[in-house]
């Protein structure tokens, strides 16, 4: 029986010892090399944590094969690994240990001293002062450990915003993983041979799937440093040179790829699968996608982290105009997906309602936060017969005579202003898409003020155009009263437009 993703790797270091685990840029390291260096961080983390279990130990470490060794050294001490971004803001940081209050912080000599650990109570743990060749793998203690360890015990925690401003710590567990690396494995027949261009963040729950298909399957993980975002062309090199063939990324780059018109210099014949998640994907851009790379298989997959990465997809088999939304599809299997209206009454066809998710793959709820975990993990509605857990994703979706669910949009931003209902995305889509007025935009309402906010990328275009353009698509009410241009949006972690950074500008 199965217990952690550990029962997973070890199988896999046994069948493909030799084979290359995880690339970055020319450092490499196989299977077998991966599992002793966790082997050995594990033990030694419980040479100096003791008895502590089920812990967060925070990593801070940018993106490497040394956090790929932390993340897997932590799993073996069965304690939970945090990620956290190095170019963290010191006070937010500083919120997040408050939060979590980890018993340990992996990091090296040039992120030791971003704060004053020991003023928080935690231990540091410094890979420069390390000599690996001094840390020895004690079987015994490790073992003991994993006997201890059951299948619900977390694996990681994530940091999701929060409006507080102190992130939110969601924490998944073994069994949520088990349940969405099946469900991939038996629709997409992952056969171990997988290339992943790995470009999420360390921080984001892309990264952790890419590390379970890695352990599950035997796959190769190239980590692509998030920068390389930027020089979109440098990007697609990276993936021809080391031959990627399966990718998973947020649409935004794959955005600019296709402005650019950068597959028709840069050809990828080698890849094989391409899902993608996160916000949506414009369908010009990604019927660009399509049509350069005919041999993939696309997947557009929906879901947040509270649900342990995805939870409903859908396989573009058939052909979208430019100008008509891809849908997200249908659950992924062993999942349910509740539409409910605002009654807590399930939707009828095409009626708009709120996406709430029950099964496995619910995360166990926010760290330290009882009370923004009572609020969005609730007893489901529908059951009236035994405790029920279900999860109110905040967002609206209405299933189509097609038999798929189709995203509307968030919940907090569809509005009702001088009466009128609006989803703030369709204002953004039509600025972006249709009209080509700004290269990104975010759409915001000021609720004080009563007005809705344009936040835009510099174009060579005037307010006073845009107004006039706006005004051939949309009526007076949808029309922004407020414009703010700028050289470029903001980007959280993600690489999503941080939304709530641009709220609290208005």
């Amino acid at each position: 029986m199965y217990k952690s993703v550990l029962d997973y790797f070890e199988e896999t270091v046994q069948r493909v010892p030799e084979k290359m685990a995880v690339r970055h840029k020319e450092e490499e390291c196989t299977f077998a090399g991966l599992q002793e260096k966790a082997q050995k961080l594990g033990s030694y983390i419980i040479k100096l944590a003791g008895s502590v279990k089920n812990r967060p130990i925070v990593v801070l470490l940018p993106k490497s094969i040394e956090a790929v060794v932390s993340d897997l050294g932590i799993s073996y001490s069965c304690n939970i690994f945090n990620n956290l971004d190095i170019k963290t803001p010191v006070h937010r940081l500083e919120n997040i240990i408050k939060l979590l209050k980890p018993v340990m912080v992996i990091t090296k000599d040039a992120y030791k001293d971003i704060m004053d650990w020991e003023k928080h109570g935690v231990t540091l743990l410094n890979l420069d002062c390390i000599d690996e060749s001094q840390m020895c793998v004690n079987q015994e203690k490790l073992q003991k450990r994993r006997n201890q360890l059951i299948d619900t015990d977390p694996f990681c925690i994530i940091n999701t915003s929060g409006s507080t401003g102190t992130p939110k710590g969601v924490v998944l567990n073994y069994r949520s993983f088990f349940d969405f690396v099946k469900w991939a494995d038996e629709t997409f027949s992952f056969d171990g041979e997988e290339i992943i261009g790995a470009l999420s963040p360390i921080v984001f729950d892309i990264y952790d799937f890419e590390l379970c298909l890695m352990m599950f399957k035997g796959a190769t993980i190239v980590l692509l440093d998030s920068s390389l975002g930027v020089f979109p062309a440098r990007l697609l090199e990276e993936l021809q040179n080391k031959e990627v063939n399966f990718i998973f990324w947020v649409p935004t780059i794959m955005v600019n790829i296709a402005n650019m018109d950068l597959l028709a210099k840069l050809p990828l014949p080698k890849l094989k699968t391409v899902w993608f998640a996160g916000e949506v994907f414009p369908t010009k851009q990604f019927n660009y996608w399509k049509k350069m790379v005919p041999q993939a298989v696309f997947a557009n997959l929906y879901g947040p982290i509270e649900i342990t990465l995805d939870c409903i997809y859908y396989i573009v088999d058939k052909e979208y105009a430019d100008d008509e939304p891809l849908p997200i599809g249908i659950p992924c299997n062993n999942t349910d997906i509740l539409l409910l209206n605002e009654e807590d009454q399930p939707c009828g066809i095409s009626e708009e309602g709120e996406i709430c998710v029950r099964g496995t793959s619910l995360a166990m709820g926010y760290y330290n936060n009882q009370e923004k975990t009572n609020a969005v993990f609730v007893q489901n509605p529908l059951n009236h017969s035994y405790p029920e857990l279900i999860y109110r994703t905040g967002d609206i979706a209405s299933l189509e005579e097609d038999g798929l669910i189709h995203f509307k949009g968030r919940k907090d931003s569809l509005i009702k202003h001088q009466g009128y209902r609006i989803e703030l995305g369709e204002i953004e889509h039509e600025i972006v898409n249709n009209l080509k007025l700004a290269p990104n935009c975010c759409v915001v309402y000021d609720k004080d003020n009563k007005q809705i906010v344009l936040f835009y990328e510099n174009n060579g275009i005037s307010e006073k155009e845009i107004r006039k353009a706006l005004a051939v698509s949309f009526p007076r009410y949808m029309i922004p009263t407020e414009y703010h241009e700028m050289e470029e949006l903001p980007r959280n972690t993600n690489g999503k437009i941080d939304r709530l950074k641009l709220s609290t500008m208005i």
